[in-house]
């Protein structure tokens, strides 16, 4: 498998795990407007970028979020870092700026990881 494609693989499973994980009977909550929603229907928005690799793939650093905000409102990061709270917002600006280098085994590990958390 290329990395792109691993990266894409793990980006699926990770997005499936974070909003299945703090849903209610299938119902979820964006973090940022309060929207519920099937979590299927919903997105794994990113409080720092998903450019930054440091953080891309960090639970602390993504919550649920709907089309809305993660989208058209540019993943309201203000409301986000509210949600996070200022102590873990500023964590994960200062660790989004670190650098890191995931292996193709560093991504196949995290992929099986997530794998077995999502919900059948």
């Amino acid at each position: 498998m290329k990395r792109s494609q691993l990266v894409k693989k793990l980006d699926a499973v990770f997005s499936q795990y974070i909003r299945q994980k703090d849903a209610v009977n299938e119902i979820a909550t964006c973090v940022t407007c309060g929207k519920k929603d099937h979590w299927k229907k919903l997105q794994c928005g990113h409080f720092m970028s998903r450019r930054h690799y440091a953080t891309r793939w960090e639970e602390d650093n993504v919550g649920v979020q709907c089309y809305g905000c993660n989208i058209t409102n540019q993943g309201q990061q203000f409301l986000f870092a509210k949600y996070l709270g200022l102590d873990k917002a500023e964590e994960m600006v200062l660790k989004s700026r670190q650098t890191v280098k995931f292996s193709d085994a560093d991504l196949l590990e995290k992929i099986e990881y997530y794998k077995r958390l999502i919900k059948s």
